[in-house]
Parts: C-alpha cells; structure tokens; sequence
C-alpha cells in the first residue's frame, strides 16, 4: 500500500522518489509505504492552501461550522474505522485508540462553536462621538506537525481551530503512523470542505523545514520532542519581515505523580498503572515518575510489583490487551538502552520488560512493563523523557522534598498528586511549576474548551493548544475606531486624544 499526498482536495501520487516502510508494530511487518515529500511538493501543497485561503477566510463563520458539524457527524460514523487505523500502525490497543478518537472530537465539537468564539467586545461611545470594536482575523496558511503517538488526536487539536477562524492548513503527519491522515482528509471532503483548505504532505525533516521556511506558511504548531520543538521555534523567530512565523510547539515532559502516605493507596497504584503502561507509554502525559513520600513508598512498591508482572501484552485488536507494542523496532531499542542505563547508574530493577514475547506475534516490538526504584534525579532515567513503559521509582522525605524535585527538573508538562489532605493539595496547586496538574487525576488532559500546554523546556511560543487560547493563537486582534463626519470638530489636533 502506498500512502501518498493529499493537496487541493485530491490524492496526489509522490514524484520525490523517496519513500519509508510503515509498520503494523505488532507483527513486525511491513504494512505499506509512505511517500516522503520534496520541496517542490511541499511548495504544491502552500500554493493550493494559499489559493484557497481568500474565499475561506470571507466564509461567514457559521458556514464554516456548519462544515465542522458535518466532519462532525463522519467522525463519529467513522470512529472504529480511525480507531483500527491507529492500532495498526501504531501499536496501542483498540480501546485506547477509540478513546483519543473520541477526545480529538471533543475538539472538532468545541470548533463547531466558531461563530461565539469569534464574537469580540464593542465599546459606543467612547468620546466624541467615536465607538471601537475589536475584530479577530484568520492569519491565512496554517501548518501542523504532528507526533506518532496521537496520530488522530492531535491533528484534532490543531486542524479544527484553524478551520473554524478561517484558516486554511497543511498536516504534516508523522511518517510513523500516517494512515489516518488519509482518512481524516477524505472525511473532511466529504463533509464539504472546499479544495485546498486543507492538505496532507507526508515527509520527514525536509518537508519539516521546507514547510517552516516557506514566506507564506503564516503559523506552525507543533507537538513532539523538545529538541524539534525548539528548533522549530527558533527557526520561526529568525523569520523577519510583515509576517514573522508564528509558532506553538508543545515538546517533552517527564511527568510525577507523588503519593502522599494518606493517600488511598489502591486509587494511586490503579493511577500509576494506567497511567505509566497505557499505550506502551508513549504519551506526552504518561507519568514516568512516581514521588513516594516518606512511610508510603515500600507499601507503593510492593503493590505495584505484582501488578506490572500481570499487565496483559498483546495485539492491540484483542479485546483483552492492555497494553501493545512500541511503535517501531529502533524505539523498541532505545527504551531497552534506557533501561539499561538505569542499571548501570545503580538504580534496582524490580521487573525487567526485555526479552518478552508474544505468542503468535515474536517479530512484534513487544516490550514488558518495567519497574525501577531508588531512582535518583541525577539519573538519566529521571532527567530524559524515555517515552515507553518504564517507571522510575523516587523516594523523598516529605512534601517540600517532593515539590522541590518536581520544580527543578527542565520539564514541566503534566505532573500529579494523590492526597486525602486538602490543605496538601490546595499548596501543591499552587507552588508547582507545572502548566496541568491533576489532584487525584493522574492525566490530566483539559477539555476541549480549556487549553493544554506545559511550563518550562515542555513549551515553545505564547499560547496553549486548542480551546480559547487556540482561537487566539490562529488569528490576529485587530482594534477599530469609527467616527462619522457630523461628529467631528473643525480643526486639527496636535495633542493626544483623550475621552471628552
């Protein structure tokens, strides 16, 4: 199977004569092969994004959402058909994959929505006859980039908004998982999408930056690790001229989740097991670190021993599995390097996740729920985000302990707390340098109408992805003042106009 390009409302057949393997991570084959584009094709995909871009933009707002309602209702017509798709090229079991399609369209609902979010504030009569108002305008070519392990989700995240301010957007989806790409650009079609509003360019790093390069690609967010991400924003702050490039890049985190010694302890092991070996791992929420404060910690690690040896690992189409294989075979490789390090640096292996295999499926990139603790934070497997199912072990001796280890780490995506205390909790919210925290919530995920975004090394740019600050982020405020000739007084002014 070839997954090509999809520019100007058609597929498009790669002339690039480069192309890469996709996988099914299960079984280790070979499923097809994605098209990674040229310059030139990504030049194809700009000029139909900015042909369109005028009429879409003069769309009324509840045109466009009535289209959105339309993507709407496919979604959900649709929704297994994504689902499988990102099981199959992804790894993650069914049932996890129907949830982030779900979550994606909370996103598209909330996008519905664009003719209230678009409304802004008008003042009469400011002085002198003169009103103001404030206006929202779209930017024009939108662009996103997105990351292996939400390969529906966070295109969700981003396409929506753009769509719903009137914009028009370029997907670059990863190379990794790039089916449901396809798959949502037809849906979109069908919904009544206009040609060119949006477009799909498989690639790697050249379409990466030709696209981030291009003068009339107006915004970039993106999602993924903190080196590109960084390199994507510095490269949009070197762009000069009327229209520098706007970025929103969401790069790692290493989330914590501290347990405090009242915490129910069975809440807290059922959170860090879901939370820690879910989709193998590989989410940018997934917490990596557990903070055992103080008497808790032994009690933590003989709960959670027996339930990470017990995590069912399977294909992720079997109704059962809880957990699916990795991505690819070299990311497969780079958690078992992580692993090892962790036990060069002294820290104890509890359960070891390598050299596992399931039956039926011993080519899969399998690898088994890993426990470490007496985790220091000079450890690398406490500083990287190792993005795969291993949990770091970290024991303090009390609550300023725990928050000042969170605070000090680079990263400050997600972070949790598990208490019966509200005075401990009300503190934590508050003196955590974290940008989402979940108090008894170990992912917590804002809805479609707040916004996600980390703190620190874990985001790139001014604004949060989706809900208010995505509306924000995909247009630009505008100020007007208006007068009529009958309210104006002979005469020039030379001082500063002031309300009279």
């Amino acid at each position: 199977m070839k997954l090509q390009h999809f520019i100007n409302g058609k597929l498009v057949e790669s002339t690039s004569g480069r192309e890469q393997d996709v996988f099914n991570p299960a079984t280790g084959a070979v499923s097809g092969q994605v098209a990674l584009a040229s310059v030139e094709e990504v030049n194809l995909a700009v000029a139909a994004a900015s042909a369109a871009a005028p009429a879409w933009a003069e769309m009324a707002p509840l045109k466009r959402a009535r289209i959105l309602f339309k993507f709407k209702e496919l979604i959900e017509k649709n929704h297994v058909a994504l689902a499988s798709a990102i099981t199959r090229e992804h790894g993650k079991v069914l049932s996890d994959a129907m949830g982030e399609v779900t979550r994606g369209l909370e996103i598209v609902e909330f996008a519905c929505g664009a003719p209230q979010l678009l409304k802004t504030q008008f003042s009469d009569n400011i002085g002198g006859g003169i009103d103001n108002w404030q206006m929202r305008q779209p930017l024009g070519v939108t662009v996103g980039i997105t990351p292996f392990n939400f390969p529906v989700m966070v295109p969700l995240w981003m396409a929506p908004m753009a769509l719903a301010t009137g914009n028009t957007f370029i997907l670059k989806p990863s190379e990794r998982d790039p089916s449901a790409s396809l798959l949502m650009a037809d849906l979109l079609t069908q919904a009544g999408l206009p040609p060119g509003v949006f477009n799909v360019v498989q690639g790697d790093k050249v379409a990466v930056d030709a696209l981030i390069q291009h003068p009339d690609v107006k915004a970039v967010s993106f999602v993924g690790s903190t080196p590109i991400a960084e390199y994507i924003y510095s490269e949009g702050a070197k762009r000069k001229g009327a229209w520098p490039l706007r970025v929103q890049a969401l790069g790692g985190a290493k989330n914590h989740l501290v347990v405090m010694p009242d915490a129910n302890l069975e809440q807290a092991v059922d959170a860090l097991i879901g939370a820690a070996y879910g989709s193998a791992g590989e989410r940018c929420m997934a917490i990596s670190v557990a903070v055992a404060v103080g008497s808790v910690a032994d009690k933590l690690i003989d709960a959670l021993i027996p339930r990470v040896k017990a995590l069912k690992i399977m294909n992720g189409m079997e109704s059962a599995a809880e957990m699916g294989p990795l991505v690819t075979a070299a990311h497969k490789q780079k958690i078992e390097d992580y692993i090892q390090a962790g036990v060069d640096a002294g820290a104890t292996l509890l359960v070891d996740g390598r050299g596992m295999t399931v039956p039926g499926h011993e080519n899969g990139f399998f690898l088994g729920g890993t426990l470490f603790d007496n985790v220091t934070p000079e450890m690398t497997i406490h500083k990287e985000e190792i993005f795969g199912p291993v949990l770091a072990v970290v024991r303090v001796p009390d609550f300023a302990a725990a928050v000042a280890l969170i605070n000090s780490h680079e990263f400050g995506n997600g972070v949790a707390l598990f208490t019966s205390d509200g005075n401990t909790a009300r503190e934590f919210s508050r003196r955590i340098e974290v940008g989402m925290v979940g108090i008894n919530v170990p992912i917590p995920v804002p809805m479609a109408w707040h916004s996600f975004g980390g703190w620190k090394r874990s985001l790139f740019g001014d604004t949060h992805a989706y809900g208010e600050e995505g509306v924000r982020f995909y247009t630009r405020y505008k100020s007007i003042m208006q007068r009529w000739p009958q309210t104006i007084d002979k005469g020039a002014e030379f001082t500063m106009p002031v309300s009279k």
